[in-house]
């Protein structure tokens, strides 16, 4: 007997307050039927995350699972890509230092 192919999806972690549980937000864009714009289309799954490895701002990977809680239906697979520790500092980028002005050599 062969297991069934499972959904994966790819998406932010909004929260891990909860024990064992993250939060996913998993953005999408799609073709709207009548309009044919694309529009942005969001969704939000509580997901397993046995060891509470991820943190927030995370990227990571959730496979669909049997129902673990009255709403936890997805568990954590891998962590794609980890936030920065930091927290961000306000304006950081705009204020980067100026790189040195180049220095002339004097000949005697």
């Amino acid at each position: 007997m062969t297991r069934n192919r499972r959904k994966v999806r790819t998406g932010l972690v909004t929260s891990n307050k909860m024990a064992k549980t993250i939060v996913v937000r998993i953005v999408r864009l799609v073709r709207h039927p009548q309009y044919n714009r694309v529009i942005k289309q969001v969704n939000s799954f509580k997901a397993h995350d046995e060891t509470n490895s991820a943190s927030i701002g995370d990227w990571v990977r959730i496979m669909e699972t049997r129902p673990l809680s009255k709403d936890k239906r997805w568990r954590l697979v891998e962590i794609l890509k980890r936030a920065s520790s930091a927290p961000p500092v306000p304006g950081g980028e705009a204020a980067e230092p100026a790189p040195p002005a180049p220095t002339q050599a004097v000949e005697p």
